[in-house]
């Protein structure tokens, strides 16, 4: 029986971008990194970072993603901060709630 999630993996093409991204945009905690791969730490989820040569670059079409946690007093700080970064977002929020729908270096929603 499943119990859980264990980790996300997400694919890359740069490695070092990604790390950048996921560390010192988002603010995951970075635990593990090697030449083609890393582990980090959103809270107590893990997620992946793992390099391949055939990542899809080109814009998905489909509403597959992952969603992050933010404390609803950090949520506009936390915006601001990925639109200063030039995160680029894929759709305008018009569910309930505060919302921010973005894309990674990899085009990963």
């Amino acid at each position: 029986m499943i119990n859980g999630i264990n980790h996300i993996t997400f694919a890359v093409s740069n490695l070092e971008k990604s790390v950048e991204f996921y560390v010192n945009v988002l603010g995951l905690r970075l635990v593990g990194k090697w030449d083609k791969g890393a582990y980090l730490l959103a809270g107590n989820q893990w997620v992946a970072l793992n390099v391949e040569s055939a990542v899809i670059l080109d814009k998905k079409s489909d509403y597959t993603h992952i969603s992050f946690n933010v404390l609803s007093t950090d949520f506009q700080k936390m915006k601001d901060k990925l639109e200063s970064a030039g995160v680029k977002s894929f759709k305008e929020n018009s569910s309930e709630g505060d919302s921010f729908y973005f894309l990674d270096p990899d085009g990963h929603k």
